[in-house]
C-alpha cells in the first residue's frame, strides 16, 4: 500500500492545490471584502488536505488487510447517513437534521440513547449558534422558522 498511498497523496495534493485555487476565484461578495466570506471554508479544507496529503506522501501506511465487511457495513450506514442529511437539510433545518445524524452515529458507535440524543442536540445548538451568531453564516432553520 506503500505505493498506492503515495500516488493517492500526490492526486489528493493536486486536487487541493487546485480546489485552493478555485476558491480565490470566487466574485468579491456585495459589500466589499470581509473577514469571513464565500471562500474561508474551501481555503480551509485546501489547506487541511494539502497537509494531510503531504503527510500521505512523506509517511505512507504499511500494508494492511482490507475491512471485514462488518466494518464495510458500517461506513456504508456513516455513507448513507450524511446523505440523508445532506437532503434533510433545507426542509427540516440544520438544527434537527443535525441533531438526528448525530444523535444516529453516536448510538451507533455505542453510547446510550440519552448520552447520543444530549451529544446530537448539544452538537446542533452550539454549532448553528457558532455559524449564525459568530461566523455569521446562516443556516437554514427548516422547521424552526416562525
Amino acid at each position: 500500500m506503500r505505493i498506492n498511498d503515495r500516488v493517492f497523496g500526490m492526486l489528493m495534493l493536486i486536487l487541493a492545490v487546485a480546489y485552493g485555487w478555485e476558491a480565490t476565484q470566487f466574485p468579491i461578495p456585495f459589500g466589499g471584502h470581509e473577514s469571513v466570506g464565500p471562500e474561508t471554508f474551501p481555503i480551509m479544507l485546501s489547506i487541511i488536505l494539502g497537509i494531510s496529503s503531504i503527510y500521505m506522501i512523506v509517511r505512507p501506511d504499511p500494508d494492511e488487510a482490507w475491512a471485514p465487511v462488518p466494518m464495510l457495513l458500517e461506513l456504508s450506514v456513516v455513507v448513507l447517513s450524511m446523505l440523508a442529511f445532506a437532503w434533510a437539510i433545507e426542509p427540516i433545518g440544520f438544527m434537527p437534521a443535525a441533531a438526528l445524524v448525530v444523535s444516529f452515529l453516536s448510538w451507533r458507535m455505542g453510547a446510550s440513547i440519552a448520552k447520543s440524543l444530549i451529544t446530537g442536540v448539544t452538537s446542533s445548538v452550539v454549532i448553528f449558534f457558532l455559524f449564525n451568531n459568530v461566523l455569521e453564516l446562516a443556516l437554514p432553520l427548516g422547521l424552526l422558522e416562525f
